[in-house]
C-alpha cells in the first residue's frame, strides 16, 4: 500500500473531477478533515447521513466520498443539537474527513451516468446535454443517450432495470405503452425531469432518471415523447460508486468500501392488499 493522506486523495478526486465543473449552486470538495491525515480505508457513499456515518466509524473508515453535499444549503451554525451539525462534530472527533463530488461528477466522463448505462448494458454512450464552459469537450455532459444490445419492450426494460439496478421499495415505475419497442435509451443519475426535452432531441425511444413529478410526464407523453422510467434517486447513482472505488484502489492501493445502505427515504411501497416494507 502507498502513503495516503486526505491531501493526495482530495487533490486526484479534484484533477478526476474538477470543482470549476460544478453547477453554480453546487458545494463540492473536501468539507472537513486534516489534510496530513493518513488514509488507509475509504468508504463511497450516495448520501452523508447517521446510517453512512455510523458505517464509516465502524468499518474504521479515514475518508468518506459522498456524492451528495452535505452542506449544500448555506447554515448559521453546526451546533451539535442540529442535524447536519451533529454529524460534522461526530466526522470531526472520529477523525473522519468528508468530501463530496456531486454535479461535478455527474458531467465527467465517465461519470455518473456513465455508471448507471453501464449497468444496461448500453453502448455507443454521448452525452444527453453536452458540457458548456469549463467542463466542455471530451464527451462529457450530463446524462447519457446508448443503445441497448437487443430491442425490448418498454415493460421488459422496466424489468430489466429493476434487475439490474439495487433495489429499493419504490422499484421502477415506467410510463408509455407496454408493447412500445425500445432500442435507444437515455439515462440521467438523480433528478432528471428538467432534461426531458433534451431526450426528445435526442431521438430516444425511452429516457430513465429519477424523481419524476405527474404534471411533466403527462403533459410530456401527451406531446409524444419518448417512454419513461422513473427509479429511485439512491438507486440510480449507486452504481457510480463502484466506479470511484475502483479508480481509487488502483491510483492509491488503499481499501476502499462502498456503501450498500439503501438512503432512499422511501420506506413502504402498498399494492392493493399488498404491503411491501424494507427492514
Amino acid at each position: 500500500m502507498t502513503d495516503c493522506t486526505v491531501r493526495a486523495v482530495v487533490d486526484a478526486l479534484d484533477s478526476r473531477y474538477p470543482r470549476d465543473w460544478a453547477e453554480s449552486w453546487d458545494r463540492v470538495g473536501l468539507v472537513l478533515g486534516e489534510f496530513d491525515h493518513p488514509v488507509s480505508r475509504v468508504l463511497c457513499v450516495v448520501d452523508c447521513v447517521p446510517e453512512t456515518v455510523e458505517q464509516a466509524l465502524d468499518a474504521g473508515a479515514d475518508l468518506i466520498v459522498a456524492h451528495h453535499p452535505l452542506l449544500l444549503k448555506p447554515v448559521s451554525s453546526i451546533a451539535p443539537d442540529t442535524f447536519k451539525g451533529a454529524l460534522v462534530h461526530r466526522l470531526i472527533r472520529a477523525g473522519v474527513a468528508l468530501y463530496t463530488a456531486h454535479t461535478n461528477a455527474d458531467v465527467a466522463n465517465p461519470g455518473v451516468s456513465d455508471a448507471l448505462a453501464a449497468r444496461l448494458d448500453l453502448t455507443g454512450l454521448r452525452p444527453l446535454v453536452p458540457a458548456t464552459g469549463a467542463a466542455a469537450g471530451a464527451g462529457r455532459g450530463l446524462g447519457r443517450i446508448g443503445t441497448l444490445p437487443a430491442s425490448l419492450t418498454l415493460a421488459e426494460l422496466a424489468r430489466f432495470v429493476a434487475q439490474r439496478l439495487p433495489a429499493t421499495t419504490a422499484g421502477v415505475r415506467a410510463a408509455g405503452d407496454p408493447e412500445r419497442l425500445i432500442s435507444t435509451v437515455a439515462v440521467c443519475g438523480g433528478a432528471g425531469d428538467s432534461f426531458l426535452a433534451d431526450a426528445v432531441r435526442a431521438g430516444a425511444d425511452a429516457y430513465l432518471c429519477a424523481d419524476l413529478r405527474h404534471h411533466p410526464v403527462s403533459e410530456h407523453l401527451a406531446a409524444g415523447g419518448p417512454a419513461l422510467l422513473d427509479v429511485a434517486h439512491w438507486a440510480s447513482e449507486r452504481p457510480w460508486l463502484d466506479d470511484v472505488a475502483v479508480w481509487l484502489r488502483a491510483e492509491f492501493g488503499v481499501e476502499v468500501l462502498v456503501s450498500d445502505l439503501d438512503t432512499d427515504p422511501w420506506t413502504v411501497h402498498a399494492i392493493r392488499n399488498d404491503l411491501e416494507i424494507r427492514p
